[in-house]
């Protein structure tokens, strides 16, 4: 059985300001008090995990133990077939240090150079942990194409080069609640809230991701 959340206090276990944005919105509407790893001074801990989950939960490991509350964490990334998967797990460092995803975006384009194949796909991974060690871990994915130049100023990463499928506009474009309702993060956070929260409440009061992203779950203990 999925441990359940039980407390009144939790630790975004993330330094990306885009992310940030998106996990306090998913949390608003549960009455939980979101505190930042960065504003507890808490440090990024370097992802050496093979996989989305594996970062996830290690980061979400590092902030619960430093913090002494429970803490959760994302790993998320743009997955591209034409280009072998990448950038996967690798979707921020493809930014390099200044965080430059305008510069990645032009990276994945010119990887696409002489190929009709614009699938792509997002994966978000969220680990709720513990300060015991235990974690809770769950994959959503949304799936779509890529375009080129990039569209719109809202969003953030990869956003303005990603419309998921059935629609026609990007990430970038979108209404931030329509995105969140449709997103990999929303689809992820929907299993963890059913797995973890045990008021049936918490649950229906969730964000529900569209039917055309799809996921899997996943514990970790």
């Amino acid at each position: 059985m999925p441990r359940r959340f039980t407390g009144d206090r939790l630790v975004l276990a993330s330094h990306n300001p885009g992310k940030l944005r998106e996990l306090e919105a998913l949390m608003r509407p549960f009455g939980i008090a979101v505190l930042a790893a960065g504003a507890l001074g808490l440090a990024e801990p370097e992802e050496t995990g093979a996989s989305f989950e594996k970062n996830a939960e290690l980061k979400a490991r590092a902030a619960a133990e430093g913090s002494g509350l429970p803490a959760l964490a994302d790993d998320s990334g743009l997955v591209v077939p034409a280009l072998g998967d990448d950038p996967g797990i690798y979707s921020a460092r493809w930014a390099g240090p200044e965080k430059d995803f305008a510069a990645a975006m032009r990276r994945v384009e010119e990887g696409l150079v002489g190929t009709l194949d614009r699938r792509a796909h997002f994966v978000a991974a969220l680990a709720l942990a513990w300060p015991d060690g235990h974690a809770e871990t769950f994959r959503g994915e949304v799936h779509g194409r890529l375009v080129w130049p990039p569209r719109g100023l809202r969003g953030f990463g990869y956003d303005p080069i990603f419309v998921p499928a059935g629609g026609a506009m990007t990430f970038g474009e979108m209404d931030p609640e329509e995105k969140h309702r449709i997103s990999h993060r929303a689809d992820a956070f929907a299993k963890l809230v059913a797995a973890c929260f045990a008021s049936t409440s918490f649950a229906s009061a969730s964000l529900a991701p569209a039917g055309r992203a799809r996921g899997t779950a996943q514990r970790g203990g």
